[in-house]
């Protein structure tokens, strides 16, 4: 099979090309060899980012001296915790698209034959893998790794930390300034993704967990030097890829083949059993778009009740962290007993030539014989201030093989029978909305509570500050939606100031937005449809009675049908205001309009919605 970089290289047609190529430092004797694209997301302004300038150049050298043609580009990478609590969170979704596009179009407008992708946070992981689908050219990925836990001294004790715990302490009514200072100083100590079970780290495993990644990839500290060995086996790992496709016409390399339907569904026991983002189901049914797999909502509910959660990290359990899961054999120790427990598709193929079962027991840490496993993941935080990749390798003294009651467990020993992500449907979310499970109190597994409505995270904010939300009370925040949005913002900051008011595990929340992977409590979100959409989320009033019951995966609204099609009719009176939310000042750009017309609801991923792209193709036509 022709290199898809011939059509930009090979023949006399291509002589001012080669010209061009020769000006970027191609030598003469590189044509015809595989051109492998570096999807580089350095950016200054992300922790979890700022050390990968120096790896690209790593890659790209190891990539030459494997025979590739190696040419890095870049795209950009929002930080969801800069931008959390304000109006630039409306950007962190939508900015999904903005990457997957990018990379979509420097591989396809420069005929790149294969993809490494250098990723780590939230939203940029999920729109590579969404790029690398629609491409459907060989791709690894290799994280920028996972921050380091803190440490704090806090109120006599000495305590692990997070990022997360920064809205617990400062949030606290009694916070002195001088805890401030020191959890700040304290909270994030080294570059990397941040330190729990959020987003960015729970799509980094699920990479490792699909074959797209090596071994490690979800859990070696940033900082390790173990970390440099990933990127050097990844980009040798892409030009052998390449030539496995090209030349030997191997397309169970290709992402689509690894992504299948079997691939995906390891990708979302994966996440139930890790208590990984509720946001992975989002981006997971991205994905499943992009690589043209049926795979629904519905999948999900299915393999949850499925699934027993086997890992708890932080926020679902306190001071457990990354570097932990790492210890107990990351994710490699996860797939093994999901295999054993046969819950994993065994055969899927994987970016590194083997099926999944196959390496999967040779990354095994409980098999004595595997000693180069268990040196892996014995690599540990260095414990000091860092920025850089590399910067230390300290190790861990013994690794955490106790399935009973260790970071990871067996399926006998699960912490719960069913999954950490649980989807719940009811006359308040009839195409359903999502709860991390794994991080809800048992006492609020099945609740009752009354509704206080907010149109916006501000306003929702103000009333938990101010005391109007009590004990019993479940604070609804609408119009936060893809759509109503635009761009469906993050809701950690409310889910954070209810814990720091000690209401964590007495109240409720509940919106048509989405949260952070550090969230936990009883905290739905996705609800669909949204309030912008006619969603019944919109009719809610202050008062209204609102069951939750997780078991059953019921969430209800307790207010009579003939007076929900009162309020609807009521609704649908306010003409051009029907269905926007009240008083609310919102500056909304151009580009976030956009979004917001295209997006899909969150119940299939929030990702553009082809369907109405299509009717909008037909209408021009007809104009």
């Amino acid at each position: 099979m022709k290199l898809r970089s011939d059509r930009v290289t090979v023949g006399p047609m291509n002589t001012g090309v080669r010209a061009l190529w020769r000006a970027t430092g191609t030598a003469p004797e590189e044509f015809g060899r595989p051109i492998i694209g570096i999807a580089n997301s350095f950016t200054e302004m992300v922790p979890g980012h700022v050390h990968l300038q120096a790896l690209g150049r790593l890659v790209a050298k190891e990539i030459r001296a494997a025979g590739g043609v190696p040419k890095e580009f870049n795209t950009i990478a929002v930080d969801d915790g800069i931008a959390m609590g304000h109006e630039g969170m409306m950007y962190s979704l939508p900015s999904r698209e903005i990457i997957a596009d990018a990379v979509e179009y420097m591989a396809n407008a420069h005929a790149v034959d294969a993809l490494i992708c250098l990723s780590n946070c939230d939203k940029i992981t999920p729109a590579m893998l969404m790029a690398a689908n629609r491409l459907n050219i060989p791709t690894i990925f290799v994280s920028g790794g996972p921050m380091e836990s803190g440490k704090f001294d806090y109120r006599g004790k000495t305590r692990r930390i997070d990022a997360i715990d920064t809205i617990y302490v400062a949030g606290a009514p009694d916070a002195t300034q001088a805890e401030i200072d020191a959890v700040e100083e304290s909270a994030c100590p080294t570059c990397g993704s941040c330190a729990l079970m959020g987003t960015a780290n729970s799509m980094n495993c699920l990479t490792e967990a699909l074959g797209l990644a090596l071994p490690g990839n979800g859990t070696i500290v940033a900082t390790h030097t173990d970390r440099e060995d990933l990127f050097r086996k990844a980009a040798h790992r892409i030009v052998g890829m390449a030539h496995a496709y090209y030349r030997d016409g191997d397309d169970s390399v290709l992402p689509r083949a690894i992504c299948s339907r079997e691939g995906l569904e390891n990708a979302v026991r994966m996440t139930m059993a890790i208590g990984g983002s509720t946001n992975t189901i989002l981006h997971l049914l991205a994905v499943a778009q992009e690589s043209g797999v049926d795979f629904t909502i519905d999948d999900f509910d299915r393999i949850s009740r499925e699934t027993p959660c086997l890992c708890k990290v932080s926020p679902s359990a306190h001071e457990v962290f990354i570097e932990d899961m790492h210890r107990a054999g990351g994710v490699m120790a996860v797939v093994s007993e999901l295999l054993k427990a046969g819950l994993y598709n065994r055969d899927n193929p994987t970016a590194l030539g083997k099926p999944v079962a196959e390496y999967a027991a040779e990354w095994d840490i409980t098999d004595p014989a595997n000693d180069e496993a268990r040196r892996l993941f014995s690599a540990g935080p260095g414990g000091i201030r860092s920025i850089r990749a590399f910067s230390q390798s300290s190790r861990f003294r013994e690794l955490d093989t106790d399935r009973a009651t260790g970071v990871i467990r067996d399926a006998d020993h699960a912490f719960t029978a069913e999954g950490g992500l649980a989807v719940l449907r009811g006359n308040l979310a009839p195409d359903s909305c999502v709860v991390k499970s794994a991080g809800v109190p048992e006492n609020l597994w099945q609740f009752r509570g009354t509704a206080i409505v907010s149109e916006s995270m501000e306003e929702a904010l103000e009333k938990i500050r101010n005391g109007t939300v009590q004990a019993g009370h479940v604070v609804v925040i609408r119009h936060e939606g893809p759509r109503g949005g635009p761009g469906m913002r993050e809701m950690l900051t409310p889910t954070g100031m209810l814990k720091a008011v000690g209401l964590g595990d007495k109240a409720a929340l509940i919106t048509d937005g989405r949260f952070s992977g550090a969230t936990s409590g009883l905290s739905v979100g996705h609800v669909s449809p949204e309030a912008a959409s006619g969603g019944v989320i919109g009719l809610v009033e202050d008062g209204d009675p609102i069951e939750f019951d997780i078991p059953n995966r019921r969430v209800h609204l307790d207010v009579s049908d003939e007076e929900l099609d009162r309020r609807r009719a009521e609704m649908n009176a306010r003409g051009d205001k029907a269905w926007r939310p009240v008083n609310r000042v919102r500056q909304v750009s151009t580009s976030l309009r956009i979004f917001g017309l295209m997006a899909a609801s969150a119940d299939k991923g929030g990702a553009r919605d082809t369907e109405k792209l299509d009717r909008l193709e037909r209408a021009a036509i007809k104009a």
